[in-house]
């Protein structure tokens, strides 16, 4: 099984965000990136780096205006005087289908959905470097691997087709999925992170051939709060086919297995062709963010569970913050999956 990922992931490296009305430092740090790549290798993934596909894939998932906007924003922020070393916003809209503004600041507003998301001088080439960690690992199982895991960062899961959000500017998850199928017909998306896909659930909304699911900390108490609740299950054509299964805060190994193998099931009644897993390991007890419980022991459990899917897989790394166990985490999930594949 392989590894995806590149050094050029790392050059981004957000100062701060704002939280509880306070600037703190920003926990989507460059160093989760190396724990977790020194747990694969030591695990004995082997390493490869992605190709550039330019722009093809990831204006699959994401505007035009939105792609221009990660690309130039920073440059146009930097001329402005008085302005802040990072980009951020200080307006946002109340709706979507408002008005485009041509300043830079109304744009900042208009791409954030929250202060989380912050862009610096090479934010916009580690997301695309990520992006194409993403198409990279999927290109491979297109190509006849069953399964391989991309060490996307930043993450993307929240960012939705135009907009940044959570630590998220370009969506992964999604990228991969849209990859897929360039050869396989019914894609399934499984996201496991603490946090809900937000973003994903924005860009598969109204499609049938993508089933997205999502199992997360409430978010009624919980972040993204305004979406991921269980009465989200698409539009028009993609009526029943998102599917949220939001838990309460805290819960445990036993109690995220149980919705964990409902999920599995509602995933095998899809019949999809390939699965892609949104792997947080935020879900994690002792993670910074807190919201569930789960055990090093219970993601080698949750491993297992999905391996045994044995569908052509693309693991995409999401969410997982900086905690003692993050490399074994990741070290444990991987061994469930692989004994799960018989592989």
């Amino acid at each position: 099984m392989k590894v995806i990922h590149t050094k050029q992931q790392l050059i981004h490296a957000p100062e701060k965000f704002m939280v509880t009305g306070k600037l703190q430092t920003h926990p989507e740090s460059p160093e989760r990136a190396e724990i977790l790549m020194n747990a694969a290798r030591k695990f004995g993934l082997t390493e490869e780096s992605p190709l550039n596909y330019q722009l093809k894939y990831i204006t699959k998932v994401h505007t035009q205006r939105y792609i221009h906007y990660l690309q130039t924003i920073y440059q146009r922020w930097e001329r402005k005087k008085h302005t802040s070393l990072e980009v951020m916003p200080g307006i946002h809209p109340d709706r979507r289908d408002c008005g485009y503004p041509d300043s830079a600041e109304g744009q900042i507003g208009f791409h954030h959905a929250d202060l989380s998301s912050p862009i610096g001088p090479y934010t916009w080439e580690a997301a695309f470097w990520s992006a194409h960690s993403a198409t990279h690992a999927a290109i491979l199982v297109n190509n006849g691997e069953q399964a391989c895991y991309a060490l996307s960062r930043p993450p993307g899961h929240h960012a939705a087709k135009d907009y940044a959000a959570g630590f998220c500017y370009l969506g992964n998850t999604a990228i991969a999925a849209q990859t897929l199928k360039e050869k396989f017909n019914k894609i399934a998306i499984l996201d496991i992170d603490v946090h809900h896909g937000n973003g994903t659930q924005d860009i598969f909304y109204e499609r049938d051939d993508i089933f997205t699911v999502s199992i997360h900390a409430d978010p009624i108490r919980f972040y993204p709060f305004f979406w991921g609740h269980a009465n989200e299950t698409g539009k028009d054509k993609g009526v029943g086919f998102n599917l949220n299964l939001p838990l309460i805060r805290g819960t445990k190994d036993n109690d995220y297995l149980s919705t964990l193998r409902s999920a599995l099931e509602k995933i095998e009644d899809f019949a999809p062709d390939a699965l892609v897993i949104a792997l947080g390991l935020d879900a994690y007890e002792k993670d910074p963010l807190q919201g569930l419980s789960i055990t090093t022991e219970g993601f080698k459990k949750i491993g297992l569970a999905i391996g045994d899917t044995m569908l052509p897989t693309v693991i995409i790394q999401e969410g997982g913050y900086l905690s003692p166990e993050l490399g074994v985490n990741l070290s444990s999930f991987l061994e469930g999956f692989i004994i799960g594949r018989k592989i």
